[in-house]
């Protein structure tokens, strides 16, 4: 009866180990160390008993909705541009005259003797 539930003398009746993984899930516990649980190359990932295809996308390539944060981050950097151009196109526009004042009344002082 012990040879038909697939336990004899010489085999252990413990249960395998379950592999522990990391809160980020990138390292597993092999029970003395802890092992990355991605390939090098980010293509593969252990699953506690063998290595599979990642789902997960390669290091270097970026989400959709990373494009997105860089339109915005260029618009709002365009926008600030245009903001200040023209709050100094109303100064000057406003003040225009006050400058013309005091660039004549220089003028005026270097030329008289």
């Amino acid at each position: 009866m012990l040879q038909e539930m697939g336990g004899g003398p010489g085999t252990p009746t413990t249960p395998a180990a379950q592999t522990r993984f990391s809160a980020d899930g990138f390292w597993w516990w092999d029970g003395s160390a802890w092992k990355p649980a991605l390939s090098e190359d980010r293509l593969w990932r252990w699953n506690g008993r063998a290595w599979e295809p990642s789902r997960l996308p390669p290091a270097g390539s970026s989400g959709p909705g990373a494009g997105a944060a860089i339109g915005i981050t260029v618009a709002v950097f365009f926008g600030v541009v245009v903001l200040v151009s023209i709050v100094v196109v109303v100064i000057l526009l406003t003040m225009a005259n006050q400058f013309a004042n005091v660039f004549s009344n220089v003028a005026a002082a270097l030329n008289s003797p």
